[in-house]
């Protein structure tokens, strides 16, 4: 039994059924009347297309049913859609794209839906756009390109004049007509766009610049408008190019000079007369720019420094102004940190703009006195007892507090902490300390900021102090124990450990035969403790209180060990000349100089001296002053300080010396071999914590190790260093 095959469908006939398809869609986005399509509809012109495309060859009619669609789109496009743009114009025209392209979109729609079989098996097998391509594809040559600069223009034209809906749906076809990409929309629109908004603020900074006004309601108010621009209708990545051409443009080209630099009402005048509201509105302003902040952050870090440098100019100029210039600086820092925080929000700009204006002038130094003397010599004055500053403790914790986080602003923090070494020795062993609890305190919050081996020495000085005591205590047993023990007069004795204190010049004193004694007591008391330590003995560290008997009455005298050995010299002379005193003493020049004029040329006259000029020579003659008397009984008698200033500095430069050399070798045991620039750069690193080491010196330090075998030159490339094991 023969099947009878199903008869082929011609091209012609089949077209005609689209055909009438396609007439009726026209008439529906055209607006006539029209009834919509049934299920029925599209489930004919699908099977249709269906039947057509599987027939076999010479009837398979897949490609003429793809080129017929593709004219379809462009017939329609050509006879209803162009003609009815090109009559429009500005508002109305705009409109009528925004009808258009939602038909046109309607009409792609239908066609993918009823020609579904192509989109399904045609085209992808022959590789061809599909018809969703092809219908933007025809709606982009034929209208987009005829019509977008006309368009762009009514934009840009009618802008805020026009409803947002109406601009957004336009918009979206700059975007749409991409096909996923955004180029048709910056390159066709929004380049024209930013353009415009430049002008158009740079008119409105010209009217700025002619009234002189801080127009910070202006600004805000344009800031508004240019985000609602993007939230309405514009797309989100032309945010940051219009706050880029627009505002900015404003801020920091035409109207830079009067909202930044302005005499009365530019950011230098607003920080000069400390207008922190109007700060704080400029800063959010700029702060909506991009790089809004970094001329507002420069310009606060001019005034800043140049309020610093001021500072060093008054200290430098007055003695006085030197006292208070450590105090100044906190309340300058204590100022504008504020500001950092508040008006500027906490923002890292600022906070590096404060840093870098405190390190220009903190790193000066004045009248001959360094930065860390400074600072070292302000937290003495705080801690010590009858110091220049009379603070409550809390107070006095606040302080510490803000002095040591200034400290990160000092390149030579070494150097800090070898005077703070050095006044904190003498608070210690002289009693001098007002707090112990605040000592203790200080030393914390340095150890907590710099790291344990920047106080290490110094809290190993305090448990030096604990120990002495209880030294101390052992020594006053060992006299009681023992009656033959005794040294004629009361003695205490603080030994020290070498290491953690500074180094002070050690001078072998003839000692008066009074206190011979006292010293083989001692050392005898301490070699029933231990007998593989040696003790040095530190007279210049050394008091002593001393009775003169005067003819107008008896007085106790405060002196130094030193001071005491010369003043007993008297009990078996009456005159003395200096050559004798200096040989009994076995002093130096120096030290017998101070002593002497502390005695007989300064306030209290306790020699008298031939001849009585206010200088010490070595032809002098000196007698003990038996009429000199006071009201009190009990007076101290100063001998002036060495300067210490060049011994500190010495024994830094020291110290850095090894710390470079250590740092060295061990960088290049670890590397093995390293370039000459690479291992500049990790030592000007590593050590940038404690001070800034000069670059010149490294390399000195570099030929040193190189010279005692450490290290050696590459033989082909001397800017390769190896290390030697």
């Amino acid at each position: 039994m023969m099947m009878n095959e199903r008869k082929a469908i011609d091209l012609a006939q089949g077209w005609e059924l689209m055909q009438k398809g396609i007439t009726k869609l026209k008439n529906i986005l055209e607006g006539l009347s029209e009834p919509q399509f049934s299920s029925e509809d599209y489930m004919m012109i699908y099977t249709t297309v269906y039947n057509m495309c599987m027939q076999k060859p010479p009837h398979d009619y897949s490609q003429q049913l793809y080129d017929k669609s593709r004219e379809s789109f462009k017939e329609y496009v050509t006879s209803m859609v162009l003609p009815s743009l090109r009559e429009k114009h500005d508002e109305f025209m705009l409109r009528e794209l925004v009808k258009r392209w939602a038909n046109h979109k309607v009409m792609i729609r239908w066609f993918s839906k009823s020609f579904y079989f192509l989109d399904f098996y045609f085209i992808p097998r022959k590789s061809l756009p599909s018809l969703n391509q092809v219908g933007l594809t025809c709606f982009r040559k034929l209208v987009y390109q005829e019509l977008n600069a006309k368009v762009r223009d009514a934009v840009i034209s009618l802008g805020e004049q026009i409803d947002r809906v109406l601009l957004k749906n336009v918009l979206d076809i700059f975007i749409e007509i991409g096909m996923g990409e955004i180029d048709y929309y910056e390159n066709d629109f929004e380049a024209a766009m930013l353009k415009d908004t430049a002008v158009y603020y740079s008119r409105k900074a010209s009217n700025w610049i002619i009234d002189d006004s801080y127009p910070d309601y202006l600004l805000k108010e344009c800031l508004k408008r240019e985000k609602d621009r993007v939230s309405h209708y514009l797309h989100s990545s032309s945010k940051p190019k219009l706050l880029e051409v627009g505002i900015p443009f404003v801020m920091l080209t035409q109207f830079s000079k009067m909202l930044l630099n302005n005499e009365d009402s530019g950011c230098h005048a607003l920080l000069r007369d400390d207008k922190v509201e109007d700060l704080s509105s400029m800063f959010r302003i700029c702060s909506e720019i991009h790089q809004g902040l970094d001329p507002m952050s420069s310009i606060f870090k001019q005034h800043v420094t140049a309020e610093g440098i001021a500072l060093v100019k008054q200290a430098e100029e007055a003695a006085s102004n030197k006292k208070v210039f450590m105090r100044k600086v906190i309340e300058l820092h204590d100022k504008y940190l504020a500001y950092v925080n508040d008006c500027f929000q906490n923002h890292i700009l600022f906070h590096k703009a404060l840093m870098e204006a405190f390190e220009v002038f903190c790193n000066k130094g004045v009248a001959g006195s360094s930065s860390a003397e400074l600072f070292a010599t302000f937290c003495d004055n705080i801690l010590k007892r009858g110091g220049i500053e009379k603070l409550s403790d809390e107070a006095i914790e606040e302080t510490l507090e803000k002095v040591v986080k200034l400290l990160a602003y000092i390149g030579d923090k070494d150097l800090f902490a070898e005077f703070y070494r050095k006044k904190l020795a003498r608070r210690l062993l002289f009693n001098k300390s007002a707090n112990d609890d605040h000592e203790s305190s200080m030393l914390t919050k340095l150890k907590q900021q710099y790291g344990s081996q920047f106080t290490s020495k110094m809290e190993r000085m305090v448990t030096d102090l604990t120990l002495a005591s209880e030294n101390h205590t052992s020594f006053e047993e060992y006299l009681s124990n023992d009656p033959n023990a005794n040294p004629g007069i009361d003695l205490t004795v603080t030994v020290l450990t070498t290491g953690f204190w500074p180094s002070y010049n050690y001078f072998d004193l003839n000692l008066p035969a009074e206190m011979i004694k006292c010293v083989e007591v001692f050392r005898d008391f301490y070699q029933t403790k231990t007998k593989h330590r040696k003790l040095t003995w530190i007279y210049s560290m050394g008091t002593s209180n001393l009775i003169g008997k005067f003819e107008p009455k008896t007085m106790e005298l405060i002196v130094t060990t030193y001071q005491a050995s010369a003043l007993l010299l008297f009990n078996s002379s009456d005159r003395l000349s200096y050559s004798e005193i200096i040989t009994q003493l076995n002093l130096t020049d120096d030290d017998v100089v101070r002593l002497l004029h502390s005695l007989s040329c300064a306030k209290y006259k306790i020699l008298n001296k031939e001849p009585s000029m206010k200088t010490i020579s070595s032809t002098d003659h000196f007698e003990f002053n038996s009429n000199f008397t006071k009201k009190m009984r009990r007076i101290k008698i100063p001998l002036p300080p060495v300067e210490e200033k060049k011994k500190v500095i010495e024994d830094v430069d020291k110290d850095r010396r090894y710390a470079i050399d250590a740092l060295i070798v061990r960088i290049m045991k670890s590397q093995k071999v390293l370039g000459h620039q690479k291992l500049v750069t990790k030592c000007v690193e590593q050590l940038g914590g404690t001070f800034k080491p000069d670059v010149k010196y490294i390399k000195e330090r570099i030929e040193d190790l190189i010279a005692r075998d450490y290290l050696e030159r590459d033989k082909d490339n001397p800017n390769i260093f190896w290390y030697l094991a």
